[in-house]
């Protein structure tokens, strides 16, 4: 890109929440239907959501800068994954017992979950960026939506159906 002589901007979410987001959905869809969820390992590694919106405007203003840029975008909010699942049921209404599991019986568990709604629930390198901490920022939020706020907000939508990532990126699985 540098070389191209053209502009440029380059933003690096860390992971995305909204209408069609599927991590937080899923989570929420994992609360309303089994009494308790599986954490992989302890659980305190953290994450850094931010609202689909959020990027949007960010890549708009990136758009219109006559300067290369290149930035991560994460929300307002840091939590552990723990937290995180643990405030996602609060707020749909669906708190449930957490699970400390080695990393790879929960991922063996979201493989057999896969297998049992036609998709693929979470690959193991997923995990492994989430347990190292790839979906957090070091640089200060450019976000401003809190996942919270927007969980309770639209608390009677999340997790109601789950939402396929084999279906996102190939149609024919639809």
């Amino acid at each position: 890109m540098r070389e191209s002589g053209l502009s440029w901007a380059i933003l690096r979410p860390t992971v995305l929440f909204g209408p069609e987001g599927i991590l937080i959905n899923n989570i929420a869809w994992l609360l309303r239907r089994f009494p308790f969820l599986a954490i992989p390992g302890h659980g305190r590694y953290r994450l850094q959501p931010v609202y689909v919106e959020d990027l949007a405007r960010l890549a708009v203003e990136a758009g219109d800068m006559e300067e290369e840029v290149c930035m991560d975008v994460g929300g307002p909010d840091v939590f552990t994954f723990e937290e995180l699942v643990r405030q996602i049921g609060e707020k749909i209404g669906r708190p449930r017992p957490l699970l400390h599991v080695p990393p790879l019986l929960a991922w063996g568990v979201a493989w057999g979950i896969g297998k049992g709604v036609g998709d693929i629930l979470l690959t193991w390198e997923e995990l492994r960026g989430l347990m190292e901490e790839y979906l957090v920022s070091q640089e200060p939020p450019r976000g401003k939506v809190r996942l919270g706020d927007w969980v309770e907000a639209n608390r009677d939508q999340v997790g109601t159906r789950y939402l396929s990532e084999l279906a996102r990126h190939y149609r024919r699985f639809a």
